[in-house]
C-alpha cells in the first residue's frame, strides 16, 4: 500500500526539477525527502526517479504513479472539504488565490470583500503571482484558484488538468504624456512612436513581449524600451514624470491616469483577456470563490 503522502512528495519533485526545489517549496529537508522517496521506491518495488545532471526526472514507473497520485489528490481534497461542508451546514476553509497586480486590485480585492460577507467561514489568502508562477503553484495544489492573462497572439499553455473561464477581455491603449505632439488625436499611429522612450514590464513576460511585438509588427520598429517594471503603477508614473510612453491595459487605467494620455492605437485592436484557472474537482468553497471573482470582475469597468 504506497503511501499519499509520499505520492505528494513524488509529484512536487517533479514538478519542481530537484529534491531541493521541492524542499523549499514544502519546507522540508532535502534529506528527509530523499529517505521518503527510498521509501516510497520500496514500496512501488522499482526506481520512480533518475538524475540528470544536477536534476532528477521521472522513470516511466514514476510518470504512471505521478499521473494517478494528481487524480487520488485531488480526489482526497475535494473529498474532505465536502464531507467537512455537509458536516459542518457551511461552505468553509482556505482558499489560496494568486492574481496579477491590475486584476488583484479591480477584482480580486473586492473578491474578498464580497465573501467576507457572504461566506465568514471561507479564509481567502491572496498573494501577486504572475501567471508564469501561479500555474505550476496551482497543479502542485500550493494554490486553489488563479486570476491570468493572456495577450493577443500569446497563447497561454494548455492544461488537461485545469478547468479555464472566460472572465473579461480588456483593450490596450497607448499611454503617452500629455504634451506628447501624437497626443492631440484620438488615435495614435504606433508607427509615428519610433523615436519614443517606452516602459515595459521585464524582459520574459506576457506584457514585454506584446509591448515588443505591437512595435515591430503594428509599427515597423523596435521599441527603445529603457524604463522596466512589473509594476504597471510604476510604468504609469513613468510615463508621467519622464516622459516615456507605454502600452497599458484596461483595468491599470480604470483608477483613473491624470497627467497622461490615453489613446487607442489606429493600426488596429490590441487585447488581452482575463480568466480563472483552478483545478478540475472543485470543492464548494472553491466555488464560491470562483463565482464573486467573476460577479467583480462583471463589475470593473474598463476604460472606454
Amino acid at each position: 500500500m504506497m503511501d499519499l503522502h509520499r505520492l505528494r512528495l513524488l509529484r512536487e519533485v517533479h514538478g519542481r526539477g530537484t529534491v531541493h526545489g521541492a524542499a523549499r517549496a514544502l519546507g522540508y529537508s532535502p534529506s528527509a525527502i530523499s529517505q521518503q522517496l527510498a521509501v516510497l521506491e520500496r514500496e512501488a518495488g522499482t526506481p520512480l526517479l533518475e538524475r540528470v545532471g544536477r536534476n532528477v526526472r521521472l522513470t516511466p514507473a514514476g510518470e504512471v504513479l505521478v499521473r494517478h497520485a494528481t487524480g487520488l489528490l485531488e480526489g482526497l481534497e475535494a473529498a474532505e472539504a465536502e464531507v467537512a461542508a455537509v458536516a459542518a451546514g457551511r461552505v468553509a476553509g482556505v482558499i489560496r488565490i494568486a492574481s496579477f497586480q491590475s486584476a488583484f486590485l479591480r477584482v480580486v480585492a473586492p473578491a474578498i470583500r464580497s465573501l467576507a460577507a457572504a461566506y465568514p467561514e471561507i479564509r481567502v489568502e491572496a498573494s501577486e503571482l504572475e501567471v508564469e508562477q501561479a500555474a505550476p503553484a496551482l497543479r502542485l495544489q500550493q494554490l486553489d484558484v488563479m486570476v491570468g492573462d493572456e495577450y493577443d497572439g500569446q497563447p497561454r499553455a494548455v492544461h488537461a488538468d485545469l478547468l479555464r473561464e472566460h472572465v473579461l477581455r480588456e483593450d490596450i491603449r497607448v499611454v503617452l504624456p500629455e504634451d506628447h505632439p501624437q497626443a492631440a488625436a484620438e488615435r495614435v499611429p504606433i508607427a509615428n512612436l519610433a523615436d519614443l522612450a517606452w516602459a515595459a514590464c521585464q524582459p520574459g513576460t506576457g506584457h514585454r513581449e506584446m509591448h515588443v511585438r505591437v512595435c515591430r509588427e503594428l509599427g515597423g520598429f523596435e521599441p527603445d524600451v529603457r524604463y522596466s517594471s512589473d509594476d504597471f503603477l510604476i510604468l504609469l508614473e513613468l510615463v508621467r514624470t519622464t516622459g516615456a510612453g507605454a502600452l497599458l491595459p484596461d483595468l491599470v487605467l480604470a483608477h483613473g491616469a491624470p497627467g497622461v494620455a490615453v489613446r487607442r492605437p489606429a493600426e488596429g485592436s490590441v487585447g488581452r483577456e482575463v480568466f480563472l484557472l483552478t483545478r478540475r474537482a472543485r470543492t464548494p468553497a472553491v466555488e464560491a470563490v470562483a463565482n464573486a471573482l467573476r460577479d467583480a470582475a462583471s463589475r470593473a469597468k474598463p476604460g472606454s
